[in-house]
């Protein structure tokens, strides 16, 4: 029998660069599943690492919160080692393009979407704004949402300017993440985890600054 599902995170290390500015970048890998199969969340800068945190267990899927390089840049890589689809907004396929022409996406990430792993429900959930093709992966089971690069603990913040429209990020949250139950985690692309409870009081506060 597999052993209840858990969330299991690897950071990886590397650069970005962004509207011509490179900085140095900490990402948050997420494996989401049991001892058999996982789902990763955001393949980032080191397919290996990856593959070694997933210790033998089937990669189901590949999904891609959006489609900046810091989060999308072994993705290709690390689909052909475990034989895992990568999914991904359509909407972001333009970033996703500038990183990977000549390897396109398995599949689509869309509003509404379930996908399946380990026995869990995991929602796909539109939050356009950081990117147009943003999602965020709610998991009600385990009372846990994967943000990408949509909320972190303090709100929404600058981890990537291309393509961004500030107004429609805070209505993404507004709208797709202040309703959660106020316990959920949110797991962020980059730094630590928070709540919604902890972050959906800051609302008026992230729509008054105007920007991340």
């Amino acid at each position: 029998m597999a052993a209840a599902p858990s969330i299991d995170r690897v950071v990886t290390a590397g650069t970005y660069t962004v509207d011509g500015d490179t900085r140095d970048v900490e990402n948050n890998v997420w494996l989401l599943g049991d001892d058999e199969v996982v789902l990763v969340i955001d393949a980032a800068h080191d397919a290996a690492a990856i593959q070694r945190a997933c210790a033998g267990r089937r990669v189901g899927e590949i999904a891609c919160t959006h489609g900046h390089r810091d989060h999308i840049g072994v993705a290709p890589q690390l689909s052909e080692a475990v034989g895992a689809a990568v999914l991904l907004h359509p909407a972001d396929r333009p970033l996703w393009d500038m990183t990977h022409e000549e390897t396109p996406p398995d599949g689509d990430l869309v509003e509404g979407e379930v996908l399946r792993v380990a026995h869990l429900e995991v929602r796909v959930l539109g939050t356009p704004g950081h990117s147009p093709g943003s999602v965020c992966l709610y998991v009600p089971a385990l009372e846990a949402v994967f943000t990408g690069d949509t909320l972190f603990a303090g709100g929404p913040r600058d981890t990537g300017r291309s393509l961004a429209v500030i107004p429609t990020l805070i209505r993404s949250i507004h709208d797709k993440l202040a309703s959660l139950p106020p316990q959920t985690r949110v797991l962020p692309g980059h730094g630590d985890e928070t709540t919604i409870g902890k972050e959906a009081p800051n609302l008026d506060e992230f729509r008054a600054r105007g920007q991340p």
